[in-house]
């Protein structure tokens, strides 16, 4: 009996090892297209029309709707086995730590730990937050910031899959969720003040804001695009990447607005910046303003699905490949300009 239990713990050990052997940047390449192509437009929209829905009341940040969306963003990720760094879904931002909101904030975070270099982490933003109920009009935020919301939770169900085939990422990865961006940048300027992850360790910020409809420059014909911004600011390896995930997509890389100096200064306007600012590689993907910017008419009915879908694709393709290049990437470039909002 002795020898048979010896024998088939020998087995399981050879098999166990034999699953844990560290896979090639040649298989995770091959595996590449295989799992962009899995994003699903009916997921990214069936839960865009529950994000943005009128049960979340707008998700101000700091408002009870902002905390229904919350919960529903960590049980999506508890439902999909993927859990909150240290056991936990919330890094909870106390009330009047900032004068602009009253209430507590939380940003929401689901991590799949990294298979080679755990340390090293790479973090993929949205902000949940949006502009509330306002003078009894419902602010529903579904472009802005619902959009890169969903894209996000995709971008990670897909991660999970991958996963759960044995094909987990090198590095870690961290799904972050930010609050309070419409006042101010609060959600991501609180993470970068107090990281979860040491901040010397995070190797980029991919930053979606925006990114289900098109813009006042661009027409039918030209509607397959997105704006990349930053992506060259600190790092030539982040561009490149960039570059290179959208090579097999052919999106249109818009770079008009990645420039320090743009008159719109979206540089510095959403949450990739409280990463760029502490000499983080970090892009931002965005589809640029229209009529229901900051309106109540930003609905999910006016959302673009099949762009959602290529967008997100992108962020998944990046995504994918700085967690699992051999090297992250260098930072060999640097940009002062302070940032006003």
């Amino acid at each position: 009996m002795r020898q048979i239990l010896f024998a088939i713990t020998l087995a399981a050990t050879l098999v166990s090892c034999n699953n844990s052997k560290p896979l090639s940047t040649e298989k995770y390449e091959q595996h590449l297209v295989k799992y962009t192509d899995k994003i699903s437009e009916a997921e990214l929209k069936k839960q865009l029309y529950t994000i943005a829905g009128p049960e979340m009341e707008g998700r101000n940040a700091g408002s009870a709707g902002e905390i229904k969306a919350g919960n529903y963003i960590a049980n999506y990720y508890k439902e999909l086995g993927i859990n909150g760094p240290n056991n936990n879904y919330f890094q909870v931002i106390p009330a009047a730590t900032f004068s602009r909101v009253k209430g507590e904030m939380r940003n929401v975070m689901g991590f799949i730990k990294g298979s080679e270099k755990p340390e090293e982490v790479l973090v993929i933003s949205a902000h949940y937050d949006h502009e509330g109920i306002k003078d009894g009009k419902l602010y529903a935020g579904a472009d802005d910031d619902g959009s890169g919301t969903v894209g996000v939770m995709e971008v990670a169900r897909i991660f999970r899959e991958a996963e759960k085939k044995g094909i987990r990422p090198k590095r870690s990865i961290l799904f972050l969720h930010v609050s309070g961006e419409e006042k101010g940048l609060l959600g991501s300027k609180y993470y970068s003040e107090h990281p979860i992850f040491p901040l010397a360790n995070t190797i980029a910020d991919i930053n979606i804001d925006m990114i289900g409809r098109v813009d006042y420059e661009h027409t039918k014909e030209t509607r397959d695009f997105v704006y990349v911004i930053g992506s060259n600011m600190l790092s030539t390896d982040l561009y490149n990447t960039v570059k290179a995930a959208n090579k097999d997509l052919g999106i249109n890389l818009d770079y008009r607005y990645d420039d320090p100096n743009d008159k719109n200064r979206f540089y510095y306007r959403s949450d990739h910046y409280n990463f760029a600012k502490h000499n983080i590689p970090s892009v931002f993907f965005f589809n640029g303003v229209h009529d229901d910017y900051h309106q109540p008419g930003d609905t999910p009915d006016k959302i673009e699905y099949d762009l959602l879908r290529r967008r997100t694709q992108l962020t998944f393709n990046t995504a994918w490949m700085l967690a699992n290049a051999e090297n992250r990437p260098v930072v060999d470039k640097e940009t002062t300009m302070p940032a006003t909002r």
